[in-house]
């Protein structure tokens, strides 16, 4: 069953309630992973009634399993790869690379607008470039995308620094920066003696976490203040996003992150996975990613939050048990 058009057309609680049980039966039926692990659960998923009763599955099943929604294991367009620095890294098989496509940028203009008013700059080191990152998929993609605005990937040692840094809008595009937390802060070392005579009216730095043991963890004030002086902007937007899955929650300030509609976060109990508690309790963050219908788009994670509300949350961290995660999460702090 193709739920893409579906999926990201979801604008009400009904909407995505509706596509929920669609989607949940559909990987009850399909997905052999979370089917067995349902199982092992000694869970019947025919007796849930709540959306929040659905079992999500650990995301430690992508280091040892192709989590898969179809009987077809060996057919899949691109392999994104974790880049975590301990242990066996998590490999998520998209079918469907279209599917990521829409989803990162439907993510992304959700919150922003059209990707064509910006001009992407992409601050990551140049070996990032290479690897099989979700997140370096996504910002090549809007960086190709916006050639003509002049987007482009920044290394750090480089003089194209000096159109970057006073960031005069010749095109009169909006500039934004996505960059790694650690990557960001060497930048800024680099470059410090640097000095701007004004400060640039369109510009939003969003910081995607990561300092993947390079940097002494920061709280994020800090890391915020930081960038703030140096890039004499206001506010600090940031993503996040992971391997594992398929859509981006964004913050536009202090670290509050909303979801697009096909996406919504749960908190368990730290001490029981298969409870939720109330907003503003701190536990381990679940998600629902709609977009993963051809994985798994029940997922437990090993972020530490809080719901603010309905439309907000906290990433306070990684749980104790976790390795360190690479780019694609929020630093923990």
């Amino acid at each position: 069953m193709n739920f893409k058009k579906k999926i990201f057309s979801v604008s009400s609680k009904i909407d995505f309630d509706n596509l929920t049980w669609d989607i949940f039966h559909y990987q009850i039926k399909n997905n052999k992973i979370y089917k067995n692990y349902l199982q092992s659960l000694e869970v019947d998923p025919f007796e849930i009634k709540n959306i929040s009763d659905i079992p999500f599955l650990p995301i430690s099943f992508f280091k040892t399993n192709r989590i898969f929604s179809t009987d077809i294991t060996d057919s899949y367009d691109i392999v994104f790869t974790s880049s975590g620095t301990t242990g066996i890294k998590s490999k998520h098989y998209i079918k469907n690379l279209n599917i990521y496509i829409d989803s990162i940028r439907n993510s992304f203009e959700f919150f922003y607008g059209s990707i064509e008013k910006f001009k992407f700059l992409g601050f990551f080191p140049k070996e990032k470039e290479k690897e099989n990152s979700s997140l370096i998929y996504m910002v090549k993609y809007f960086i190709q995308k916006t050639y003509k605005n002049g987007s482009h990937f920044v290394p750090y040692t480089s003089d194209k620094y000096k159109e970057v840094h006073f960031l005069h809008n010749q095109n009169n595009k909006n500039i934004i920066i996505f960059g790694l937390s650690f990557f960001l802060l060497d930048f800024i070392e680099k470059n410090n003696h640097l000095k701007q005579n004004k400060c640039p009216k369109k510009i939003i730095i969003m910081e995607t976490g990561g300092m993947k043991g390079k940097r002494k963890e920061i709280i994020r004030e800090e890391l915020h203040g930081i960038l703030k002086k140096f890039f004499c902007v206001n506010e600090i937007h940031s993503e996040y996003g992971m391997t594992e899955l398929l859509s981006q929650a964004y913050a536009k300030k202090n670290g509050i992150f909303q979801c697009p509609p096909w996406m919504k976060i749960y908190i368990r109990d730290p001490e029981d996975p298969f409870i939720h508690v109330n907003n503003n309790k701190i536990g381990g963050i679940n998600i629902i990613d709609l977009s993963n219908y051809l994985s798994c788009p029940f997922i437990s994670t090993e972020d530490l939050g809080r719901k603010i509300n309905d439309n907000e949350f906290e990433v306070l961290g990684r749980m104790n048990f976790s390795d360190i995660r690479g780019c694609n999460l929020m630093f923990p702090f």
